[in-house]
């Protein structure tokens, strides 16, 4: 029984790996934006108008909305599997 947990821990850390290389690949492009938003000029832009700078607008929040989402959605996803695990062990230490 302790080999099929070690084996699911086991799993579940590569996955959780994967799952953090993607989030830092994501918090990468939401800091490069970041960047770029900061460096747009304070007065007299040359944009396309005020709808494109809307737009734009638009998408970098939700980029960033999006980024805060993930990181949320791993927080639960790693609690679950963890506590998952936690049962499991503590299950595992009350039969033997």
């Amino acid at each position: 029984m302790e080999h099929m947990v070690d084996r699911v821990i086991g799993h579940l850390s590569a996955s959780h790996r994967h799952l953090a290389r993607i989030l830092d690949a994501e918090r990468h492009v939401a800091v490069r934006m970041g960047e770029v938003v900061h460096a747009l000029p304070d007065h007299n832009p040359a944009f396309e108008g005020i709808p494109a700078l809307l737009e734009n607008s638009q998408l970098i929040t939700k980029s960033m909305v999006g980024y805060l989402n993930t990181l949320a959605d791993l927080e639960e996803t790693l609690a679950d599997h963890l506590s998952h695990v936690m049962k499991e062990l503590d299950g595992g230490t009350g039969e033997e």
